[in-house]
């Protein structure tokens, strides 16, 4: 359940070298599959014989397009985005892609990620007369390219300019007039992908948008790499690589859909690894192992496969109500837990549960479903977390809040039991989360576990450190 962290972005985008004709419509439902990444705003832009169309708006992908919206963008080349903000606020201006038209022509940025050298680049820019529309990081990088661009002899070439000077995560989708590009920072914080669909070159955040429109998956974009597609060709340029790698691991932990496979480890699979370890390091007597919908569930299955309890639906999630549903006070925060979980009381009456979720932030949550379920006639809860608990925060994109407001900062172990009311309480292990991804073929970051993180942070994530 994550309570209270955002997923970040997702980008999809398409270079319709087959004619396809329908290229908005892939770009939508492309994003379709990603919506659990963002669902503050949504937008595509498409290039049609150099003249860009960009539509864009708040709220889901079904809330900003139409039939006939999806109609009107023709073209051969296109990238959508969909929007949780964590640089940059909540506002139309800041919805994705951001397109900005300079003396060379145009060009057009979608961005997951966090770049946290951001406000700094800003300050430069405006010092020399830059004039911003928007809060956004990714604003900064578009300007970034656009100055590079006029001294440089391909959009390419600008990029790879520009790349040394961004430092943080970003995965992007750069479309120029005849060229689209794929760019993944150097430590592949932030997943990115290629496909095939014919002979069109399709790009996303996960693989999960390929099946979604009959691509074929071909390989992730390796940490580093500047792919340009054109109309005759694709080129890799790997000046940068060399990194290990320095991958979210909330990634497989929590943020991607559990059918994507992100440098070479299946997401599922990952989940239910982190519960098998659970099982060993933290077991416990009970009759019915449960998890919370939805990236708990997983887990949940791993744990009850390990220890041989059996597994049962405990909870159930109200699917009208959106995964990033937070209100801004506690006792709205408690009602949303009884708006968005039920308890299946049949199946946790008299019994005493194992209850896998995938981690802790605040506690609140937890604490509420721990009394949902004893209210229902569990006679003990076992909370078991598919995670390290988090002791740091993420700069890079997904929205870990500052020290002060984690709990396992301000708590230990026990005190937090005892605060969220469950009869144990257990993490898996930070030495331990590695090897929950055994297929996977670059390293991790952990930062929001360890506090070491693969490149240079802010001191802390307050209002100091964030655009807006």
């Amino acid at each position: 359940m994550s309570e209270n962290i955002q997923d970040e972005c997702g980008v999809f985008g398409i270079y319709d070298k087959s004619r396809l004709g329908n290229i908005a419509n892939q770009v939508y439902f492309g994003l379709f599959a990603l919506q659990h990444r963002g669902q503050e705003a949504a937008g595509i832009a498409v290039n049609n014989d150099r003249e860009i169309t960009l539509v864009k708006g708040m709220g889901l992908l079904s809330e900003v397009f139409n039939d006939s919206i999806l109609a009107k963008l023709q073209g051969e080349i296109a990238i959508g985005h969909v929007r949780y903000s964590t640089t940059g606020n909540n506002t139309p201006e800041n919805a994705q892609p951001i397109t900005v038209k300079y003396a060379k022509g145009n060009l057009t940025v979608s961005h997951n990620g966090n770049i946290t050298n951001a406000k700094e680049l800003r300050d430069k820019l405006e010092a020399k007369g830059a004039i911003f529309h928007t809060t956004s990081d990714s604003e900064v990088i578009s300007y970034l390219i656009a100055i590079q661009r006029l001294n440089s002899d391909s959009i390419e070439e600008a990029v790879e300019k520009v790349f040394p000077m961004l430092q943080g995560a970003f995965s992007l989708l750069i479309m120029s007039p005849r060229k689209l590009i794929a760019v993944r920072d150097r430590h592949g914080i932030r997943p990115l992908c290629i496909g095939k669909l014919q002979d069109n070159v399709v790009f996303a955040s996960e693989s999960c948008s390929f099946e979604t429109i009959g691509a074929n998956f071909e390989r992730d974009v390796r940490p580093g790499e500047i792919v340009i597609v054109t109309e005759n060709d694709m080129v890799s340029n790997t000046k940068y690589c060399g990194s290990k790698g320095g991958l979210c691991i909330f990634e497989h932990i929590y943020t991607a859909r559990p059918d994507s496979v992100i440098d070479g480890q299946g997401v599922n699979e990952a989940r239910m690894n982190a519960g098998k370890m659970l099982a060993r390091i933290a077991p416990a007597e009970a009759d019915l192992v449960i998890g919370v919908p939805d990236s708990g569930l997983p887990a949940a299955i791993g744990y009850s496969h390990e220890s041989g309890i059996p597994y049962g639906v405990g909870l159930i999630k109200n699917r009208y109500i959106g995964r990033t549903f937070i209100q801004p006070t506690q006792a709205m925060r408690e009602r949303s837990v009884a708006l968005k979980l039920n308890t299946l009381k049949s199946n946790v009456e008299g019994k005493r549960l194992v209850m896998v979720d995938d981690s802790i932030v605040r506690g609140t949550t937890l604490a509420n479903i721990v009394k949902l379920l004893k209210r229902s006639g569990a006679k003990e809860v076992h909370i078991r977390i598919s995670s390290p608990p988090f002791i740091y925060p993420c700069f890079f994109g997904t929205d870990i809040p500052s020290r002060k407001d984690l709990a396992c900062n301000k708590f230990t172990i026990e005190e937090l039991r005892q605060k969220i009311g469950a009869d144990s309480l257990a993490f898996l292990d930070v030495d331990t989360v590695d090897n929950i991804a055994p297929n996977s073929s670059v390293t991790f970051c952990k930062g929001c576990f360890t506090g070491t993180y693969p490149c240079k942070v802010p001191e802390e994530m307050d209002d100091k450190n964030i655009l807006g």
